[in-house]
């Protein structure tokens, strides 16, 4: 065997690989992986049929068809009062952590330090690393996970090249405030720092609250890379489309790395979008349509002795369980599985230090049956 020097030495199989290789292995209920176990749109899907024998099967474009990045610009606009130029601000790409790959890749050079908030999704950390970047993490606490503005300027020196920020924020189901909103505009006002905006879930805002997009501010949405993704919002994880919003002179860095990881995403499915964008209830019903399956799941949990951790956005629940068992996290979701026929992710998965707080995170986009079922085995734990 040739030696090699592995650049990501800590890194093995990601949790959510695992939990759901042991689902399908035991025949458990796969509340792990965020993906959703009901189809799409029927529409959606007739779209791409149609686009692919209208001949829509070659490349497109580097940056992605220019219909749906119109219609990405119309969406921003009407949600969030911003305008992008869908030909210089806009790039298509193949799901929500291809992009954020190439926007740390595209702007962090070795020892340039970025500050991430833990627990926090776990593609984050490593794309740093192999770009030579220092991870410089802030853990946050539960139950509500609030992030402690005066220790984030503690952390800012003159290396600080980047804040990554998730809301709706997987794992945790919190959301940015706006007060959230008015520390960060502060902290990095006069400051050369870049914002790196993982808003995947951003149509899953729950109870009437606002989704804080860096759109919303210029003084943020100027210095901002924002991600979302389209397999999260149409419930169609396995076609990893997402896009990357970002003013120009960040896009043009952006798609220089972009054109040689991918070059381009799937034809067909780019076409089928944007002609299914232009129906804006495709997006705004949304929230309605998660909250109640979120509604529905917590009412079936809390007749268990899992306690309930609080659920502002994203598809997940999580919750503590310190009345049932000491074991750790990670255990304790094996043996969930095995014995009792339901996975979960150990929230200690999710921080780089595997910090471990007793705490299980499940996904409620499942069909209502799918919930019952697995509410009904978690009472007799």
């Amino acid at each position: 065997m040739i030696p090699v020097i592995s650049k990501l030495p800590q890194t093995g199989t990601t949790i959510f690989t695992t939990m759901s290789a042991l689902a399908n292995e035991t025949g458990a209920i796969n509340l792990s992986q965020g993906f959703p176990d009901y189809d799409c749109s029927p529409q959606l899907v007739e779209l791409v049929n149609k686009a692919m024998q209208n001949g829509h099967n070659q490349y497109a474009p580097m940056a992605g068809v220019m219909a749906l990045r119109e219609q990405i610009a119309a969406k921003t606009e009407r949600l969030y009062g911003s305008v992008y130029n869908p030909d210089t601000d806009i790039t298509i790409t193949a799901g929500g952590t291809q992009a954020i790959f190439t926007a740390i890749s595209a702007v962090i050079h070795p020892n340039d330090e970025v500050i991430i908030f833990e627990p926090a999704y776990d593609c984050y950390a490593p794309a740093i690393k192999l770009m030579g970047g220092v991870v410089k993490s802030l853990e946050l606490e539960p139950p509500n996970y609030r992030i402690a503005w005066d220790m984030v300027k503690r952390l800012i020196n003159n290396k600080t090249r980047m804040i990554i920020l998730n809301s709706p924020h997987n794992p945790t189901a919190t959301i940015l405030s706006k007060e959230d909103i008015d520390e960060l505009s502060a902290l990095v006002k006069n400051q050369d720092i870049l914002i790196l905006s993982d808003e995947v879930y951003e149509h899953l805002v729950f109870d009437g609250e606002v989704h804080h997009s860096m759109a919303r501010y210029p003084e943020l949405q100027q210095r901002s890379f924002i991600i979302s993704s389209f397999g999260k919002t149409f419930h169609a994880t396995g076609w990893k489309m997402g896009y990357c919003l970002a003013p120009a002179y960040l896009t043009q860095e952006f798609r220089k790395i972009h054109q040689f990881l991918v070059f381009s995403v799937n034809t067909p499915v780019q076409y089928a979008i944007a002609e299914y964008l232009k129906d804006e209830h495709t997006y705004l019903d949304l929230p309605a349509f998660f909250q109640q399956k979120r509604d529905y799941f917590r009412a079936g949990l809390q007749n268990t002795r899992f306690k309930l951790l609080p659920c502002a956005g994203s598809y997940f629940q999580s919750v503590a369980y310190d009345a049932i068992t000491d074991e750790k996290d990670t255990d304790f979701a094996i043996r969930l599985t095995k014995e009792f026929g339901v996975a979960a992710i150990p929230v200690s998965a999710f921080y780089r230090k595997g910090i471990d707080r007793h705490i299980l995170r499940f996904c409620f986009a499942k069909r209502q049956e799918t919930l019952d079922n697995a509410v009904d085995k978690l009472i007799k734990v």
